[in-house]
């Protein structure tokens, strides 16, 4: 997003579909207003310190661009631990998430404006010659459409507009002759195909040489998208069209966009997340500003700064009224049911919401920016990354973290805002926490699992085109761009495009005349720059006295609960049952049972966090005996701690999440496979052991590399290919027999991420590792004064620069990423699960059932349970200890919860019911 047009006017109306040039000035102007309030009364970050952080962002991006460039172009994307490019159907399928790939050097694409952003026009230069020489958008390949309008389209739109903003300049790019325009416009023909639709709605994905429905397409057979697929197509198509004069581009986009509009709950004002391109029927019924629907919102909010159509800004408030009245539970953010949006329709938050405090900044509401944005802070400081999902009391919901760009946007809206010192030392903690956990040798790895910091082998190219560009905004003074940035505005991949397109080749669309806006409240509308005596009092600490109170919102507030506790007091009401107190022999407990869903709208409310909380604490019992992945960090030279892999437990030998990690050298057992007296028991003495799974008990083979003289062991997979992003994790059961003669860990790794290890052996001859229960911060680990010698921290020294790729190379391929885009539907993903077996080594490894909710390495905080200022309201601490231990058995207080939910069976199938009613 981009701070330009962030108000229309401020103090006084503006007239309707002003000008660009009033709309970049007038909210430059609130901007400039607002961050004088904050500067007054704030300690700035000195000039010297912002430098620092914006050159080390540059060599940031330097060794992640110059990675990709070196081992990956022309390949879409680099994958940063085995040193090489990803190509469509060279690599094991990650399902949807692949649909971003198209065979056209996607990271280049995405990354080009960045580079002028970052004032590396010769490089932009560079990269758009390699653009126009190398790129081919003829493939026969199935692409998400909507992935491809805002990474390819938005990429070559945005390298255009720089392109020719730098040629005017006279310096740089005199030979450009709108080459990247013409193939904006290529593309732009090669997506037309998926809007023959009867709706106007766009197919989700198109076949780049063959379109939609011929056989040879091989797509055109679907029948859903999700509501941002479909509503995230207005800039980039008007932007072609103004560019171009070819109106058909914007055309459809608005039809689509007035589609869904028309498609809204009218009682709510809430759109679904999945609607059937062909009917308009709501397939999924929940709504919420995160996965599947997030850019449809900011779509609507930036077409009307870029385009001036008044109807664009009028949805967009009525929606955001709807969102504040219903979604916005402060600090929360939580879906609901479209016809009951006083119903919660999940108990978790995904990370693409982060993007939503700076929409709102945009939007000229800060102060729910400024608690939303904090929340998440606090959520990041206690993971070292947002995950992919976390739960209301901010446990981890879905572990990965594919290095997503939205918190550091909001950070840079929220800057802009306020002018408050604060976000900078927000962002210093994001830049440090790449640096630490994310860095490798080859680019920046995507997080496996935030918990234990193992890696993923994927760099996405929104990383490039997105997190580098606000960062470095964030610290750069406008002398530092060369360009004014406030001529611009960001598409939701943080591409640009000029303001001045507003008044060009203006598209002979009509305003929409189906939807009736009487019902609307003037009082919706903002017309003027808000006030900023109102949004920021005359007390320069207003801002820190929004956060301060979400300080420990994570570890010990309950932000939902201490508000609806405190009203149930005042009246006189005890606060809700919660699923986890429950007993099934307290009368008391029985009778609330009863009421639920029976005396009122909030009891039905209660009944239906009560159903949902039962069943995911059925799923938690099924998962408590359950251990969760440990960790294998290579923390020799030149990895020195930067790649962690995934590994199973035992449920057997030294328990890492009880006792200090494991540090040592790793040795390859004779014979191989562990199953008998070791041959070479000098080789191993000393060492972590590596064993080859098969022929006998996992407890056979610990037993003998301990008599050996092994500190540990790694079991490594028989079955080549295999990989954790492919199955479920595994843990390693004991041979049915006692087992505590087993002192040393165990732990077992897929063959892809053996294979690291045995090719680093090959490469460097001595490879040392770290085996714990979560990833070591290499600060730490380069505490060791022979590891200090060796490391320079982030410089392309020789080890960096080694050809890493020869440590994985033939068929030895790690894949580490398996998840479905959240952009390109709702958030999905594979978190690994544990189980047990206990026969034989083959049969002692078993995968579990998927487990969309992973056990904690640390105690989860109590929504409700932990308020240390309500404690003696809600019940003894005593009891709140005991109840927010997960090593308590639920079975001691609770009856069977099968039989529990069988008596809801009835109220479930009403509440059932009650999602198909069209109010």
């Amino acid at each position: 997003m981009s701070e330009a047009g962030g108000c229309r006017g401020c103090g006084s109306p503006v007239p309707q579909r002003a000008p660009w040039s009033l709309v970049a000035t007038t909210a430059a102007l609130c901007l400039v207003t607002a961050t004088s309030v904050w500067t007054a009364g704030a300690a700035p970050m000195s000039r010297e310190e912002k430098q620092k952080l914006g050159n080390q962002v540059l060599e940031m991006f330097d060794h992640a661009y110059g990675n990709y460039m070196e081992h990956a172009y022309p390949a879409d994307e680099l994958m940063p631990l085995t040193c090489r490019g990803r190509v469509r159907g060279q690599e094991p399928s990650r399902g949807d998430v692949d649909d971003a790939l198209g065979k056209f050097s996607l990271t280049l694409i995405d990354s080009l404006d960045t580079l002028v952003v970052l004032n590396k026009t010769k490089e932009f230069e560079d990269a758009v010659r390699k653009v126009l020489r190398d790129v081919n958008l003829d493939n026969d390949v199935v692409v998400s459409v909507f992935e491809t309008n805002i990474r390819v389209l938005g990429g070559l739109l945005g390298g255009h507009s720089l392109a020719i903003m730098l040629k005017e300049k006279g310096e740089h790019m005199q030979w450009y002759n709108d080459e990247l325009l013409q193939m904006a416009k290529q593309l732009g023909y090669k997506l037309l195909p998926a809007f023959n639709t009867t709706s106007g709605l766009p197919y989700p994905r198109i076949n780049l040489k063959f379109g939609i429905r011929k056989p040879e397409a091989r797509t055109g057979t679907e029948t859903d998208t999700c509501t941002a697929c479909a509503g995230t197509l207005i800039l980039e198509f008007a932007a072609l069209s103004r560019f171009t004069g070819a109106t058909i581009f914007e055309e459809y986009a608005r039809k689509a966009l007035d589609f869904l509009w028309e498609k809204r709950q009218r009682s709510s004002n809430l759109v679904g997340v999945t609607i059937n391109i062909h009917t308009g029927d709501w397939v999924r019924k929940d709504s919420g500003v995160g996965a599947g629907i997030d850019s449809y919102y900011e779509y609507l909010l930036k077409a009307y700064v870029l385009l001036g159509d008044d109807s664009f800004l009028e949805r967009f408030n009525t929606h955001y009224d709807a969102i504040m009245r219903y979604i916005s539970q402060p600090p929360l953010l939580l879906d609901v049911h479209i016809h009951k949006p006083m119903l919660n329709a999940r108990t978790w938050m995904d990370a693409l919401l982060a993007f939503f405090p700076g929409l709102q900044v945009l939007k000229g509401d800060i102060r729910p920016a400024i608690e939303t944005h904090e929340m998440l802070y606090q959520v990041i400081k206690k993971h070292n990354f947002l995950p992919e999902a976390f739960t209301t009391d901010f446990r981890v919901h879905w572990a990965q973290h594919p290095l997503r760009p939205e918190f550091a946007e909001s950070t840079y809206f929220l800057y802009k805002a306020t002018g408050d010192p604060y976000y900078l030392e927000v962002g210093k903690t994001l830049i440090e926490n790449l640096n630490k956990y994310a860095r490798v040798p080859c680019g920046f790895a995507a997080m496996k699992d935030v918990r234990t910091g193992s890696h993923e082998d994927r760099m996405d190219s929104f990383f490039l085109a997105e997190m580098f560009k606000y960062l470095y905004l964030l610290y750069a003074d406008k002398e530092d761009i060369i360009f004014d940035i406030e001529d611009y505005i960001f598409t939701t991949e943080a591409h640009l495009l000029p303001l001045w397109l507003s008044t060009t080749n203006q598209s002979a669309s009509k305003k929409n005349t189906t939807s009736e806006y009487i019902e609307l409240d003037d009082s919706n509308f903002d017309w003027t720059c808000p006030n900023t005596q109102i949004l920021f009092p005359n007390d320069p600490l207003y801002a820190q006295s929004i956060r301060e109170p979400l300080k420990n919102v994570v570890d010990k507030s309950c932000p939902r609960g201490i508000i609806r506790v405190e009203e149930s007091f005042r009246s006189g009401a005890k606060p809700p049952l919660r699923a986890r107190d429950f007993m099934a022999t307290n009368p008391e407990h029985l009778e609330i049972l009863k009421k639920m869903g029976a005396a009122s709208s909030i009891d039905a409310e209660d009944g239906l966090r009560f159903m949902q909380e039962m069943i995911e604490l059925s799923s938690q019992q099924q998962k408590e005996q359950q251990l969760p992945p440990r960790a294998v960090q290579i923390v020799s030279h030149p990895f020195f701690g930067r790649v962690v892999l995934t590994a199973g437990p035992a449920q057997f030998g030294l328990d890492l999440s009880k006792h200090k990690e494991t540090r040592g050298f790793v040795a390859s057992s004779k014979p191989y496979n562990g199953c008998s007296e070791l041959t070479n028991p000098e080789a191993v003495m000393g060492k972590i052991a590596l064993i080859q799974r098969g022929q006998c008990m996992f407890a056979e083979k610990a037993r003998n590399i301990q008599n050996a003289g092994a500190i540990g062991g790694i079991v490594i997979d028989d079955n080549e290919g295999s990989s954790s992003d492919t199955a479920p994790l595994f843990q390693m059961a004991g041979d049915g027999k006692d087992t505590d003669d087993i002192k040393i860990p165990m732990l077992f790794l897929f063959s892809k991420e053996g294979s690291i290890i045995l090719d680093a052996i090959r490469e460097y001859e001595e490879v040392e590792v770290l085996l714990s229960d979560k990833a070591k911060d290499r600060a730490a680990i380069l505490k060791d004064p022979e590891m200090e010698s060796e490391e320079q921290p982030f410089s392309e020294n020789d080890s960096q620069n080694q050809s890493t790729d020869q440590l994985t190379s033939g068929s030895q391929e790690v894949d580490l990423g398996d998840q479905e885009s959240p952009e390109e539907s709702s958030l999905n993903s594979h978190p690994e699960s544990l189980s047990a077996a206990a026969a034989d080594d083959a049969a002692s490894v078993s995968p579990s059932e998927q487990n969309s909710n992973p056990p904690e390495n640390h105690e989860p905080a109590s929504l409700d349970g932990e308020c240390t200022d309500l404690d003696n309201q809600l019940q003894e601490q005593s009891e709140t200890e005991e109840d927010s231990n997960p090593n308590v058995s639920w079975g001691k207080k609770d009856q069977p919860i099968d039989s529990i939910l069988a008596d809801w069976n009835e109220d479930i199938e009403a509440f059932e019911m009650m999602e198909k009613d069209e109010l």
